[in-house]
């Protein structure tokens, strides 16, 4: 037998589906001196008692392509490998039981298609004829997936295994991580059989991946925001008419989602398989009187099927069969859940050269695809598709463990939940407040999570509807439009004041400061005493962030960036500084406040309340003032594209600003305005418009770029050599006659029958009195007024492209007054 091992290039800690499959794509990709550390044997964890569904179905573009790429792998994985494996490919039913439950389905549907899938809207009969054991009386449809199914979950991990040791990666069993160490810029990990030193370290230890994550703390790393949760499936013994008809069709019978209800049921051998996702769901060791065991190996909770009964008599009038046997056996087993369901795929929040692979509650059907993912994010610093939806440093300081479990028991319990375009879900909330937050609630403010932070949606009124069951709805007409177009109207033809608490800000400084960022994006720095957008760009010059550079003077910068971007644009950032030291990056998120004045009026509403500011400066211009009495910074911007400033306070200042603003008669608004506001603009939002699935050429943004500069910033190669040849494809403005709905995110744009684009955001413009989409279209179709269409839930939508200007004040008249 070899030696143990005593350097790596990567280390990977955890031998189930996520680990295996990771230390298959490195050594598939030339990375053979790669090695995988598992504490027992290969799938002693979640993978061991995994269900084993492998769907495409999800309503994240992100999650799709990781899925769709797992299934589709795994059709060819067991010849690729020369490892027989028992995958199933069945084919899946989701039960609609209402109007907008098919809608959600013919919106992946759609999304699903442009990715080369084909999953069909059925009738309840057409349900019937897929699977003719189910009862379809109370149903309103239901959708079609013929390449969903399942597979083996030991197979699969020791089949990826097998094609890992063949390629030239390495498997330790049975040899616990106990420690991890840090040596220059070499990871030490201490394990039980002796050191391994490394470059690069990968946390992809399942349910242990916060106990995994606590070695990190020391070099940067923080609590993994996660929770176990119990989750159960039970098997019958076998039944008569599953084998009769297995028998006569030669396949199984395809699976059923009952996701209104909230269960699959699928055949296993000639019995069936019922998994419910149960609200009264069950969170493990998450007590000082129920610590996690050191190791609970192969190991399952005991029997719970008392909080099954709801499900189970309601699965068995969907399909009578299941309730003419037995039960064989129940599994009750530990699966881990981030707050929001994603499992975390990308680079480990503050610590360098680490990465994590975690926190999967569908870790087979995205195992295959996660670990290329986690390739990538290992051997290149970036992943061919955005996988933003995954990516560990979408939490920051607010996702602390109360809101981990209350958001963990929230999703487990809504597994299949719709995701609304104006509902907010109500756990693990209030964990970071404006220090308006008081005088927003007084004034009827609805609010939405930004990065933890408490912002107004928008004001209701006495009598309006606020309730939860208000926002289940895909239509834009709701309870909020009537008080959305007050406030743009009130932005249009006066002044309104939006708390913009949260804004991500980081000072740059040093000597050389100026010159070291003019090398890293893509455009020119403003002067000192201005302001402008910079645009960093990957190797492959794809949009990564934008950022507003704040010059106050030579090498003195502030650095702000979208609320949701604050971890994941300060490490861009600080991974890119110069290793001398000389340059010092600060998060100062916290100690300041923000409020956006703007409309026509709120030049008159400042100098009310201001000292000392010259208001006819120009835009882009920065100042400092007295506002209230309060120290302040002026900025000559406006999101919303009318005359208007931000107003930069210290955090506890903001109130008295907010205050004075407000009795000098501005009106306040919420995001949802703002938004409406920004799309008849064309102004982008961060990982919706502005994204890595998109070059800064694609994105309409040539304005931005400096290729004469002499400074070779990250991109510039891939950007000159896509100008040469001309981009495939171009941002666009639609107008669309959209009646009840907007464009979502990632709506295919068809023309002549083909896919030729998709939307990136969609919103009602109340200045226009009209539906605006942005998107990304086949070059071709770009010129003004050619016509296509956008498929919104299941409807083909004509959509015009518009002149490359803004559609409100196409001469940015207004913003410049």
């Amino acid at each position: 037998m070899a030696e143990f091992p005593t350097t790596a290039r990567v280390v990977i800690i955890g031998g189930g589906v996520v680990g295996t499959s990771t230390l298959y794509h490195l050594a598939k990709a030339g990375w053979k001196d790669c090695v995988l550390l598992e504490k027992n044997e290969l799938t002693a964890g979640s993978t061991w008692h995994a269900a084993g569904n492998v769907p495409n179905f999800a309503g994240s573009w992100a999650v799709m392509n990781m899925q769709r790429y797992s299934a589709s792998m795994y059709r060819t994985l067991g010849d690729d490998v020369g490892y027989p494996m028992n995958y199933h490919v069945t084919g899946a039913i989701r039960l609609a039981h209402n109007k907008e439950r098919m809608q959600e389905f013919e919106k992946v549907a759609s999304m699903g298609r442009y990715q080369g899938l084909t999953m069909d809207i059925c009738t309840p009969d057409e349900l019937k004829e897929h699977n003719p054991f189910i009862e379809t009386h109370d149903l309103a449809g239901g959708l079609w997936d013929p390449l969903d199914g399942d597979i083996d979950p030991a197979q699969l991990t020791q089949a990826l295994a097998k094609g890992a040791r063949e390629a030239g990666g390495r498997i330790e069993r049975f040899c616990p991580v106990v420690g991890i160490e840090r040596d220059g810029d070499e990871w030490i990990v201490k394990t039980e059989k002796g050191d391994i030193r490394c470059e690069y370290v990968a946390n992809c230890a399942g349910y242990y991946a916060q106990r995994v994550g606590e070695m990190f703390k020391p070099f940067g790393g923080r609590t993994v925001p996660m929770v176990v949760m119990s989750h159960q499936y039970f098997l019958t013994e076998p039944i008569a008419e599953l084998e009769a008809w297995t028998k006569e069709h030669g396949r199984k019978v395809p699976m059923i989602r009952d996701v209104d209800i909230s269960y699959y049921l699928r055949q296993e051998k000639t019995g069936l398989n019922l998994g419910p996702y149960e609200r009264n769901c069950k969170a493990h060791w998450v007590t000082p009187d129920d610590p996690m065991p050191e190791d609970f190996s192969f190991q399952l909770y005991p029997d719970d099927l008392e909080r099954l009964e709801f499900y189970i008599e309601d699965a068995m009038e969907r399909m009578p069969l299941l309730g003419t046997s037995g039960v064989g056996r129940n599994i009750n087993g530990p699966i881990p859940y981030a707050p929001d369901g994603l499992p975390m795929i990308g680079p480990m929040p503050g610590v360098k050269n680490a990465f994590e692979g975690h926190s999967f509650t569908f870790g087979i059907a995205q195992g295959g695809g996660a670990g290329k993912c986690l390739s990538e994010w290992i051997m290149h610093g970036e992943t061919e598709l955005d996988m933003w939806a995954v990516d560990p440093r979408r939490y920051t300081d607010y996702a602390d463990h109360d809101y981990c479990l209350s958001k963990a028991l929230e999703t487990y319990g809504h597994e299949y939940a719709m995701h609304f375009p104006h509902h907010e879900w109500p756990a693990g909330r209030n964990k970071k407040h404006s220090p308006n937050h008081d005088a927003l609630i007084a004034a009827g403010a609805q609010m939405g999570a930004y990065n933890g932070w408490e912002r107004a949606n928008w004001f209701a009124k006495e009598g309006d509807d606020t309730s939860e069951e208000a926002t289940h709805t895909w239509d834009r007409q709701g309870p909020w439009t009537q008080r959305v177009k007050e406030e743009v109207e009130a932005v249009r033809d006066n002044a309104g004041v939006l708390d913009m608490v949260g804004f991500s800000r980081y000072t740059l400084s040093g000597e050389g400061a100026a010159e070291w960022l003019r090398g890293q994006i893509a455009g020119a720095l403003p002067k000192a005493g201005r302001m402008n957008l910079g645009y960093f760009t990957d190797s492959r010059g794809k949009i990564v962030t934008e950022v507003t550079i704040i010059r106050w003077g030579e090498d003195d910068f502030w650095l702000m960036t979208a609320a949701v971007a604050q971890w994941h644009d300060f490490e861009f950032l600080q991974k890119a500084l110069p290793a001398d030291g000389s340059l010092t990056l600060t998060d100062i998120t916290k100690q300041w406040s923000t409020l956006l004045l703007t409309g026509p009026k709120s030049r008159e509403m400042l100098a009310s309340v201001t000292e000392g500011a010259d208001l006819s400066t120009g835009w882009l211009t920065l100042q400092d003032a007295t506002v209230a009495g309060k120290a302040a910074k002026l900025m000559r911007i406006s999101f919303a594209g009318e005359l208007g400033w931000e107003v930069h306070t210290a955090f506890d200042d903001s109130p008295a600003a907010y205050a004075a603003l407000s009795e000098a008669g501005a009106v306040p608004f919420g995001m949802y305005a703002l938004n409406s506001m920004r799309i008849e603009k064309g102004y982008r939002t961060w990982k919706g418009d502005l994204s890595t699935d998109y070059s800064l050429l694609e994105g309409g943004m040539e304005r931005f770029i400096r290729f004469e500069k002499p400074q070779d910033f990250p991109g510039k190669a891939a950007l000159l050599n896509e100008k040469q040849q001309g981009s495939k494809k171009q941002f666009v403005t639609l107008i669309v006659d959209a009646p009840e709905q907007d464009a979502p995110y990632m709506s295919p744009l068809f023309h002549n029958g083909e896919v030729v684009g998709e939307t990136t955001s969609g919103d009602w413009g109340y200045r226009i009195n009209k539906s605006v989409a942005l998107g990304m279209l086949r070059k071709d179709l770009t010129e003004p007024g050619t016509e296509v269409e956008v498929e919104i839930y299941g409807k083909r939508c004509k959509a015009t492209v518009q002149p490359d200007q803004p559609l409100w004040d196409p001469e940015n008249e207004r913003i410049r007054a």
